[in-house]
């Protein structure tokens, strides 16, 4: 079983020493840091499952690498913890709301260390354990997100996307290239969110070959687009070169006769919470589910808005 990655950002070679090795003899692999930007940089690469902050540090301090940390798609959902001489309210309250998840103050117990890693490790591992495939958080951390802008009161968009034809691309090619695709998806949306996304960005894996994005309303449709864009360049190259050239591969149906299927596409589904007023998940997981049933339908990769679809042709018409 693969042991839990801790990174350390603390300055000080001694006490990062003495970190180190408390948290390997208790079962974890250590990433080390000396500064806050050199952790921001490692938290990037080795995608840690808890991160330990000290709050004062040389070039980044410890406060500005949570709010890097925070804003990054790939790193805004690794636990962080912050190491802090201060013991006063004001100071923790000042990581808190930069994104930190708890605090340990030096000196440290030993075993308060340990158990608020373990904790934090333990909440780290939920989010991930959904979708080994993709390191994307599942259904239980999809639905949690979607409620919590719900209760906020902010409005945000959700992109439900299923690719078409993926069971056929499956099928004739093998689980490995099957799970290549997803993989493939699944790096799209991650590095078209950190572009498009905004601070508001959210990647989640539903299962198979479904994801969620959230973002903003205005950033909504230029990401949706964007997505489609790199989707249809990249599936593409999925395929053997007389597959691709041929446009279509041919693969027995659910009623055993031989079927031809085009290359995969993508369907996204786009629901706006300030055109669409919405108070429960059920009611905009409804919303989406219709408005994707209604773009399946369409050939080739298509943006199913609320109020209106857009084709790769560019085209609009109203799907009211």
């Amino acid at each position: 079983m693969e042991r839990p990655r801790i990174l350390i950002a603390e300055d000080e070679p001694e006490l990062r020493t003495v970190l180190q090795m408390q948290l390997s003899l208790a079962g974890y692999d250590v990433l080390e840091a000396g500064d806050g930007l050199e952790a921001v940089e490692i938290a990037e690469e080795k995608q840690p499952d808890v991160i330990l902050l000290d709050v004062m540090m040389p070039r980044l301090d410890g406060h500005e690498a949570c709010r890097r940390l925070r804003r990054s798609f790939t790193t805004k959902h690794i636990p962080i913890l912050m190491l802090t001489a201060c013991a006063d309210i004001d100071s923790k309250v000042h990581g808190l709301e930069g994104g930190a998840n708890d605090y340990i103050t030096k000196p440290w117990s030993k075993d308060e260390l340990l158990l608020r890693v373990r904790n934090a490790v333990a909440w780290s591992a939920q989010q991930r354990a959904a979708s080994p495939l993709t390191g994307l958080p599942g259904n239980h951390s999809i639905n949690d997100e979607i409620k919590r802008r719900l209760a906020n009161g902010h409005s945000f968009a959700l992109l439900q996307l299923d690719v078409d034809h993926f069971k056929a691309f499956n099928d004739y090619y093998g689980y490995a290239r099957g799970d290549e695709a997803i993989q493939m998806l699944a790096r799209i949306l991650t590095e078209s969110v950190q572009r498009h996304g905004g601070p508001e960005g959210f990647v989640g894996h539903i299962g198979g070959d479904d994801f969620v994005v959230l973002t903003s309303p205005e950033l909504a449709e230029e990401l949706g687009e964007d997505i489609l864009e790199w989707f249809n360049t990249s599936a593409r190259e999925l395929y053997d070169e007389e597959d691709r050239e041929r446009g279509f591969v041919e693969v027995l149906n659910r009623r055993h006769v031989t079927e031809r299927f085009p290359l995969m596409s993508l369907t996204i589904a786009l629901v706006s919470t300030d055109r669409v007023p919405v108070s429960h998940l059920a009611e905009l997981i409804d919303i989406a589910q219709e408005l994707k049933a209604h773009g399946k339908g369409i050939p080739g990769s298509v943006l199913v808005g609320e109020r209106r679809r857009r084709a790769e042709s560019g085209d609009e018409r109203s799907v009211a």
